[in-house]
């Protein structure tokens, strides 16, 4: 059987079916995901007698680990897609060429962000919005992350290039395996060895690295249909600049989630000090709940949008989509309802402290006030990059993050003089309504054009 047979399935099997197959892994991948960014801040936070101070230190890293999940996720979500549509057309030497220039282009990068982490952590944390008193945890939980970038590069990077191919239960547990490390690492060397942050960052590298293993062991191995091969790994401009503009599109959310995140903490720290921006780490923290599951749900759909737009197949398209956005809007409006009803249990879990966690409480249930509909965000978002429209997925990021949110940051205390806290949280729903209205009228007429052109 030849390999463009193999992959049949992403054209041939029934699409519902195909997409629960696809998105269970890639949901449960992005679950363990989530527990793997948030278990950390929820041992932190329970350090005795330092620990809320301690996690707003570490709270205020979350814009520089942002930045380098954002260039592995310019490498994943511009190099993976165009993969997908290669092998839709039966390429199979273009898709393997893109994910070798990838894996080199990621280690040029992690050697650049080791060096510029170590170098300025402090001067970057402190811009960053931490203050005398928790920009010593933050330093010593960075120094530490900073030895493993190159880990988290080819971890987040190369494994979407194993979800891409259609092996998502590989995606997942490659995620899986270092979670539970992660969870297993984290108390033994926060608590047991008593090493604090900087024992918490130590369990995420290690982890971490053992993902990379995992991941780096498959895709150099027998099973998977693309392979990272030697004489693919020389950059080239013809196969890198189509995937980096592409990917520009992950990039800047993930990127412009970094600068949110300064701008959220600077203005937090002016009006409401440590405990505003320690509120920001634990509503951050609870975004993620919405945000990974609803990646899972677009990564399991883009191998099969992808797939059969390459091969001008322009029902299933339609059908992976609709089904994307029915299952994408639905877990949104569940998860709001949760919060709404129950902001306390989503705030205990990271904070003990009871000044914190008053505050947190009411900060919640207004900086997730229109999470309902998020849901149709990350789905036109997702479907945008699967059908290689990167200048529709780069105008959708561009105008909810910088045209929207980042104004609206500042703007919005001094309208609101009485409650200059809660203004700043109150940017992000007021900037969700807008944004989703937008990107629908867009996706309406981009996605017709994409359906009419495979016709």
């Amino acid at each position: 059987m030849n390999t463009r047979d193999e992959k049949d399935f992403l054209g041939a099997e029934p699409v519902g079916k195909l997409l629960f197959r696809l998105s269970l892994p890639t949901v449960t991948a992005q679950i363990i995901n989530m527990l793997y960014n948030i278990v950390d801040r929820i041992y932190i936070g329970h350090i005795p007698k330092t620990g809320a101070l301690a996690l707003t230190g570490v709270g205020v890293c979350m814009p520089v680990i942002m930045i380098v999940s954002a260039f592995a996720a310019l490498v994943a979500s511009g190099g993976a897609p165009r993969a997908s549509i290669f092998m839709g057309k039966g390429d199979i030497e273009s898709a393997e060429k893109t994910l070798g220039n990838c894996f080199t282009l990621q280690i040029m990068v992690s050697a650049v962000l080791t060096g510029v982490l170590l170098l300025w952590k402090d001067p970057l944390l402190l811009t960053f919005g931490a203050s005398e008193n928790t920009v010593v945890y933050g330093s010593q939980y960075l120094g530490v992350y900073a030895l493993g970038t190159v880990f988290v590069q080819l971890t987040l990077g190369m494994n979407a290039f194993i979800t891409a191919q259609g092996f998502a239960k590989i995606g997942m547990l490659s995620v899986l395996i270092g979670a539970v490390s992660n969870i297993i690492l984290d108390p033994i060397l926060i608590f047991g060895f008593h090493m604090g942050v900087q024992g918490a960052a130590l369990a995420t590298i290690l982890s971490q690295a053992l993902s990379c293993t995992w991941v780096l062991f498959f895709l150099f191995g027998q099973k998977t249909t693309l392979r990272i091969r030697k004489c693919h790994l020389l950059p080239k401009a013809s196969i890198l600049t189509p995937s980096l503009v592409l990917g520009l599109s992950g990039f800047i959310m993930q990127a412009s989630e970094s600068i949110i995140s300064v701008c959220f903490n600077s203005s937090l720290l002016k009006y409401g000090g440590d405990t505003a921006v320690g509120a920001m780490t634990i509503l951050t923290s609870v975004m993620m709940f919405a945000m990974l599951p609803l990646q899972g749900l677009g990564q399991g759909a883009q191998p099969i949008i992808s797939y059969n737009y390459g091969a001008k197949n322009a029902s299933r398209v339609k059908k992976a989509y609709s089904l994307l956005l029915r299952s994408s809007l639905t877990y949104a409006v569940v998860l709001w309802l949760c919060v709404m009803l129950f902001p306390q249990v989503f705030a205990g879990m990271f904070t003990s402290d009871p000044k914190l966690l008053t505050f947190t409480r009411t900060a919640l249930r207004i900086y997730l006030a229109c999470l309902f509909i998020f849901g149709i965000q990350m789905a036109c978002q997702l479907t945008f990059a699967a059908l290689g429209n990167a200048r529709a997925s780069i105008s959708v990021a561009i105008m909810r993050k910088f045209i929207l949110l980042i104004p609206l940051i500042f703007i919005l205390p001094r309208l609101l003089p009485r409650n200059q806290v809660m203004a700043v949280y109150m940017a992000e729903p007021v900037a969700d309504i807008i944004a989703v209205t937008f990107t629908v009228v867009l996706f309406v007429n981009q996605f017709k054009k994409a359906l009419k052109s495979i016709s």
